[in-house]
């Protein structure tokens, strides 16, 4: 995440999935539908994603490892302790695994991004179990839409929820492009 992009006056909430695990997030955007209130929000921490690398010699690119529950303890604490070589902290969070820290600068000259590839950076790599895994950090930022509670808090919407919404995505990401870009 880039600090120096962040408004320090952008509210904050904290987003909680099912399992009770937290994610802090800016609040980006909000806007009212049928009398609920939805929110777009931004992670404070980095979202970050681990890939695994087939055993078959022929694969030519990792395979996202679905879920954060499909990520075994011993295999977490692997990835955290080698990113924490890196002075990154790996975070089970809600919706994401996230890492806290600055995540190093991409060098365009350095990387051979193709187009399939280019919006992910390799932040490590790891064996466990005698396959490969990387961290990668996307990007571009996770905007994450939600619905504000009447404590005021944040849920993830069901899907049922979104797909109610879908049509007004356009109209939330122009908004949000002129935000994020200062041409308001």
């Amino acid at each position: 995440m880039d600090a120096e992009n962040i408004d320090i006056e952008t509210p904050m909430v904290t987003l909680s999935d099912l399992a009770g695990r937290l994610l802090p997030c800016y609040l980006e955007h909000s806007l009212e539908v049928n009398n609920t209130q939805y929110v777009v929000l931004l992670p404070v921490d980095s979202p970050v994603e681990i890939f695994v690398w087939p055993l078959d010699e022929d694969a030519d690119e990792p395979i996202p490892v679905e879920s954060s529950e499909a990520i075994a303890s011993e295999m977490f604490d692997l990835a955290k302790a080698v990113l924490a070589e890196k002075n990154l902290t790996l975070q089970r969070t809600a919706v994401t695994l996230t890492v806290a820290g600055e995540l190093p600068e991409l060098n365009l000259a350095e990387e051979e991004l193709d187009p399939e590839t280019e919006e992910l950076m390799l932040l490590a790599s790891f064996y466990y179990k005698k396959q490969e895994y990387d961290v990668y950090a996307p990007l571009d930022p996770l905007l994450l839409i939600a619905k504000m509670n009447e404590a005021g808090s944040p849920e993830l919407l069901s899907p049922e929820e979104l797909s109610s919404i879908e049509p007004l995505l356009p109209e939330i990401e122009e908004q949000l492009f002129k935000t994020l870009s200062g041409s308001e």
